[in-house]
């Protein structure tokens, strides 16, 4: 699944794509030495995994869920998905367009 993030935290970082992956299913196969973590303060509780060679954002391939975000950029093939929906649309900024169908969410989508 993938989706487009329009919060604050997202587009600074400018990893908005995100395709979620389920914990069985994702294998790291190289660079594991080279990921940093960045822990936020409260009231934000999502890490953020960072490349220390480059600097891309990679999304949260450290994480210990069952399901959670990868930077589309970060993928090396074509996933031969689409987009299936944008969240925190109420923090997009206004020179920002939607441009696709996707549905659109003020914040996170319904579970």
């Amino acid at each position: 699944m993938m989706g487009t993030c329009h919060c604050t935290r997202c587009r600074k970082v400018g990893a908005s794509a995100l395709v979620f992956v389920e914990r069985d299913a994702f294998t790291l196969v190289a660079g594991a030495d080279t990921i940093v973590t960045y822990k936020p303060e409260p009231p934000y509780r999502y890490n953020r995994c960072f490349c220390a060679q480059c600097g891309t954002s990679l999304g949260e391939p450290t994480s210990t869920s069952a399901s959670f975000p990868i930077a589309a950029n970060c993928f090396d093939d074509d996933l031969s998905i689409a987009n299936g929906f944008h969240m925190f649309v109420s923090d997009k900024p206004a020179w920002y367009d939607i441009c696709d169908a996707a549905p659109q969410f003020p914040e996170n989508p319904p579970a």
